[in-house]
């Protein structure tokens, strides 16, 4: 089964050249970073979050297979929804799903479920798909969608994750799908974020996580974020690194209510 494109022509344009051309607006094409092991990056509509998203993507090596983990915005599904489809659609044609590597992760990890509910309707992976692409033509995805998860359950996920990418063959590229905060004045909203920002360049998932709730920031994807960290320091990595920060204001030129982004690496 094919996953249909649930936001082509919304979050970004659904024809082909239309599209590439805006993705290659956004990416610089600079050296990539081998040494990346994961991602961290926004997925607001690309005319708000693409040149966040693009910085990240330029300074990136893909590799033919990326695992990526987003916020459930509509709360359908599992906990831990894995893709169950075949391939997902896009302008630019459909990326398979890696069976091979789903198979592994089901088998090790038995309270993530393969679902398509939670998949359906979500915005935060699909927009992804056209950056990963441009970089990587032979691409291969995972995508697992998080719901309600405690910090012991977002632990684990990470230590799981890593274990099972340290017996992978094969490389992957871990990715993490989070906006930050929502709706606030454009001064108030970049000192929530540079909150959560801080506990992100420390390296430091914990207390990312009792930031976000002790702050209230209502960072969609700090669930994703902090089990791609885990994994990521499980899987040798020393720094997160803060690539660009910006907000909605930026481009609509309304600082009232703005919602921040953030791109990372870590490495």
């Amino acid at each position: 089964m094919i996953r249909p494109a649930a936001v082509a022509g919304s979050f970004y344009p659904a024809d082909p050249k239309e599209l590439v051309n805006q993705i290659d607006s956004f990416l610089t094409w600079a050296d990539d970073d081998p040494a990346v092991k994961a991602v961290i990056v926004p997925h607001a509509g690309l005319v708000y979050s693409g040149a966040v998203a693009g910085e990240v993507f330029s300074c990136t090596a893909v590799p033919p297979c990326v695992l990526m983990l987003g916020p459930n915005h509509h709360g359908g599904g599992p906990a831990i929804a894995v893709s169950k489809a075949t391939a997902w659609a896009t302008p630019f044609g459909a990326v398979p799903v890696a069976s091979e590597l789903r198979t592994a992760l089901l088998k090790r990890i038995p309270q993530a479920e393969a679902d398509d509910q939670a998949h359906q309707y979500e915005h935060s992976l699909e927009i992804m798909l056209p950056f990963l692409l441009r970089k990587q033509p032979d691409l291969q995805i995972l995508p697992i969608a998080l719901g309600q998860l405690s910090f012991a359950e977002c632990q684990a996920l990470g230590a799981e994750l890593a274990a099972l990418l340290k017996d992978w063959q094969q490389p992957v590229l871990l990715l993490a799908s989070s906006d930050m905060n929502h709706f606030f004045p454009a001064a108030e909203n970049k000192k929530l974020d540079n909150i959560a920002i801080s506990a992100m360049t420390d390296f430091d998932p914990q207390r990312l996580y009792q930031v976000v709730k002790e702050h209230r920031i209502t960072m969609c994807g700090v669930l994703p974020t902090v089990v791609v960290m885990h994994a990521a320091l499980q899987l040798g990595a020393e720094e997160c690194r803060l690539v660009r920060y910006a907000h909605s204001g930026e481009v609509s030129g309304d600082n009232s209510r703005v919602v921040g982004y953030a791109g990372l690496t870590i490495r």
